[in-house]
């Protein structure tokens, strides 16, 4: 029973970074599942609660970080405000529409539409839409890297 219950924690862990290139669910979800399972099924006792405290901590900036990237960048690349909420919502929207393109192509399309209502400059409204690419993307990468440093503490409490 103990080898299935670890091969779908393992699997879990897989699945989460997945989910970073098919995010039809939040990947750290999958992270969370995995340990979960550990916790309440193989052995209750060994996470502690530094343990515990500080992955509700790291998931809660991972969640506010994926939401609020495309939108940061945006603004640091010239967007509007107007901008910066549309990118927010149509990563959220995108993460719904023909994964993992909708995630990519719709935060940019919006973003544009809406700077060239604002500006009515492609140049500008151009730049804006990249930033919300770019924005999204490293923040992909840097979910990713904290989900290994996570995945990583989890074994690092398991084993030693």
């Amino acid at each position: 029973m103990d080898i299935v219950l670890w091969i779908l924690i393992i699997g879990l862990f897989i699945t989460s970074f997945v989910a970073l290139v098919f995010p039809v669910l939040p990947s750290v979800l999958a992270v969370w599942g995995g340990f979960l399972i550990y916790h309440f099924f193989l052995n209750p006792a060994e996470l502690t609660a530094f343990f515990w405290v500080s992955m509700i901590a790291i998931t809660i900036v991972l969640m506010l970080a994926d939401v609020f990237a495309g939108s940061y960048a945006v603004k640091r690349f010239g967007g509007s405000k107007w901008g910066e909420h549309v990118a927010s919502i149509a990563v959220l929207i995108g993460s719904f529409v023909y994964p993992p393109f909708g995630i990519l192509i719709l935060p940019f399309v919006a973003v544009l539409v809406v700077e060239m209502q604002q500006t009515r400059n492609f140049s500008a409204a151009l730049k804006a839409a990249v930033g919300s690419l770019i924005g999204f993307l490293s923040g992909k990468v840097a979910e990713g890297l904290i989900q290994l440093v996570m995945i990583g503490w989890f074994f690092l409490e398991v084993w030693l």
